[in-house]
């Protein structure tokens, strides 16, 4: 059986919207590696909060979802960077995190162009920062940390 992609979409939503992991749970979390995976997963939910808002033709909400989510990736990272650990010997979070942010860069892209050519603008500024968390996470991960 073959789902049309919005009823896809609201089935997705329907699934997620218990499992949204708030932003403000993240911040409450004292584990950092923990604080660091919850805040990806409300990465992912505000991604699917701005496609659905963005199908409903409202792009404050989409705007808003966007900046919620790149401040969630910011969020993971500096909370991963707090561990202290070592990328390369204590890979675990850190491969997973790098592993998140290269998925919702490439959902992101699809999303930008599915977008029409004047509203791409307010994607441009969180792609650049989840490339550069991305970046520096897989960089990490590569040459470990400088001593």
């Amino acid at each position: 059986m073959q789902l049309s992609p919005p009823l896809t979409l609201a089935i997705l939503l329907s699934v997620a919207a218990p499992l949204h992991a708030d932003l403000k749970r993240a911040l409450a979390e004292s584990n950092l590696e923990k604080r660091s995976q919850l805040a990806l997963d409300n990465a992912r939910a505000e991604y699917l909060a701005a496609r659905a808002a963005y199908e409903k033709g409202d792009n404050d909400q989409v705007a808003a979802a966007i900046t919620e989510m790149q401040q969630s990736v910011e969020l993971a990272y500096t909370s991963l960077n707090q561990t202290g650990k070592d990328p390369r010997r204590s890979p675990r979070y850190f491969k997973k995190a790098e592993i998140d942010t290269r998925d919702l860069l490439r959902k992101l892209e699809a999303f930008d162009q599915e977008m029409s050519f004047q509203e791409r603008p307010m994607l441009e500024k969180a792609k650049a920062s989840i490339q550069k968390v991305h970046d520096d996470l897989l960089v990490g991960l590569m040459e470990g940390k400088h001593k």
